[in-house]
């Protein structure tokens, strides 16, 4: 032992000696020294993110789901949080989160269909905020989806069995309740005055991690077509998303909801980088109706609403970077039909503002008052117009292909007319007659041009058109008119390298579709 002693201090004396003589050659650098005004603005935002944090953390709670196995209901291709993993520990050790990662994912790194466990009864955690003083807790569809018993944690550790006030699949929107009222109503801002870049926070349990937040910015907002629902205008931010974090709130830096955390697109499965939120003024208008009436009363004009695109407006003779949609079909009876709307106008107007896209108007329309008249502008040849419209309750509107009748029904074959092909846009068509409208399942009455073919890899079956569908009307001299005759369109189709066409079928309403003529090699 004392030879290996005086040995190691040999050791420690050489190295000693090679670091003094190494000191003479070079000198580490100092660490580049911070200014005190750098160190008072971080230290100024880190307080103020932990102002929010400690406002908004009593407001925001853990809910935890019982349903029985199979019950959750997800949609192919939805890539929202999924509630979190079971139990929501408070505390994990790295090994048991891992496991706990697995039990969420699969072994394979995939969400599986039944992630709570394949038991009598699933379990998963997800969150929400208390949106009153009546109990009421705002959360996600999803979450609270086919639950047998909710449980709801407080910031402090209290629970409360909770019970679903009302659901909306439609939006993602769910309200909840218990009897603990004492606990704070988190202040609710305004969505619609957040801009791209501003700082929030987004607050919930991870993965059953209760009360965790993450920070980042507003990336983007009114994402009207992420299409995970039907009703959507989501706010889009980098602040980390994850399972079990669906129906926290996206707070501002004033410490207000600004949104209900709700969806993520991932290629990992968890935070990419790209959240979405429900915007919190969506949010509050639906979650007042489920309160109110237990239901969300939308509301419906009968406009089946199609985009409108620079190829169109020019069609239209108007300028290519108008703002609008296009009429389509018109529901018989309905509020459009009563207020003179016809296929091919293009709506720019509605209610004192603009009309920047389908989603967004369809969302400003279902939000409307029934039976309240708004105004609505409009292009018909080229003109602007204006009008007025009455909204009536979205369950009071129907289009014909809506209604059982509209199913095609057998007929026997009959001698079919003369077929033209429209050369260079890879369709075939003759003209309707009754029995032809009613083997494929038109009305008798039908008028225009039937599609008898249409070729493959052709502009028309890139466009989506299908044998069997009618074309009514075309766009010509820059209006809507109806199509007469084979003659008339083969002529119209002759002298033009694009074509604007309205096409019917039996078993979905009209839309117009552009058509460029293919290029010859």
């Amino acid at each position: 032992m004392k030879r290996n002693a005086v040995a190691w201090a040999a050791l420690v004396v050489s190295s000693a000696a090679l670091v003094n003589s190494a000191s003479s050659h070079w000198r580490l650098a100092a660490a580049p020294r911070v200014s005190p005004e750098s160190q008072k603005a971080t230290s100024a935002l880190s307080e103020a993110f932990e102002d929010v944090a400690n406002a908004v953390t009593p407001s925001v709670v853990q809910i935890n789901v019982q349903r029985k196995a199979g019950g959750l209901n997800l949609r192919q291709g939805r890539r929202a949080p999924f509630p979190g993993a079971p139990n929501g520990p408070q505390g994990v050790d790295p090994k048991d989160f891992e496991e706990m990662l697995k039990k969420f994912f699969g072994p394979d790194g995939r969400p599986e269909r039944e992630q709570f466990g394949g038991g009598p009864v699933a379990e998963g955690t997800g969150s929400g905020f208390v949106y009153d003083d009546r109990g009421h807790i705002l959360t996600n569809n999803h979450v609270v989806e086919n639950a047998a018993k909710l449980t709801v944690t407080f910031h402090d550790g209290t629970e409360a069995v909770a019970k679903v006030v009302g659901t909306d699949p439609q939006s993602d929107v769910a309200v909840i309740k218990v009897d603990n009222t004492h606990f704070p109503a988190l202040r609710r801002g305004r969505s619609s005055k957040l801009k791209v870049g501003e700082l929030v926070m987004a607050v919930g349990s991870p993965y059953g991690l209760s009360h965790s937040v993450t920070t980042g910015i507003i990336s983007a907002t009114e994402r009207n077509s992420v299409g995970i629902n039907e009703f959507e205008s989501f706010l889009q931010t980098d602040a980390a998303i994850n399972p079990g974090n669906s129906g926290g709130p996206l707070v501002n830096m004033a410490g207000e909801a600004v949104g209900v955390n709700s969806a993520i697109v991932t290629g990992s499965r968890g935070n990419d980088g790209v959240g979405f939120a429900i915007p919190i003024d969506m949010a509050n208008t639906i979650a007042d109706n489920l309160i109110q009436f237990g239901k969300v009363r939308r509301s419906r004009v009968g406009i089946v609403l199609e985009p409108l695109t620079p190829a169109f407006a020019k069609q239209l003779g108007l300028n290519e970077a108008t703002k609008g949609v296009v009429v389509g079909d018109i529901a018989p009876n309905s509020p459009a039909a009563k207020a003179g709307l016809k296929p091919g106008d293009v709506i720019t107007g509605f209610n004192g503002g603009s009309v920047q896209s389908v989603p967004s108007f369809r969302l400003t329309v279902s939000a409307s008052e029934a039976g309240k008249e708004f105004g609505l502008k409009f292009y018909r040849d080229g003109k602007e117009q204006t009008t007025t419209i009455v909204p009536a309750p979205y369950d009071q509107v129907r289009f014909a292909q809506e209604q059982p009748s509209s199913k095609p029904q057998a007929r026997p074959d009959a001698k079919e007319p003369e077929k033209a092909d429209i050369s260079g846009f890879g369709l075939e068509v003759q003209p309707v007659t009754a029995e032809l409208a009613a083997k494929f399942g038109h009305d008798k009455a039908a008028k225009g041009l039937l599609v008898s073919a249409v070729k493959s890899g052709s502009p028309a079956e890139a466009a989506g058109l299908e044998a069997g569908q009618l074309i009514t009307k075309v766009v010509k001299d820059r209006k809507v008119q109806t199509l007469t005759s084979v003659k008339d369109f083969e002529a119209l189709a002759g002298q033009s390298d694009d074509l604007a066409l309205y096409v019917e079928s039996h078993d979905r309403p009209g839309r117009f579709v552009t058509l460029t003529k293919a290029s010859k090699n």
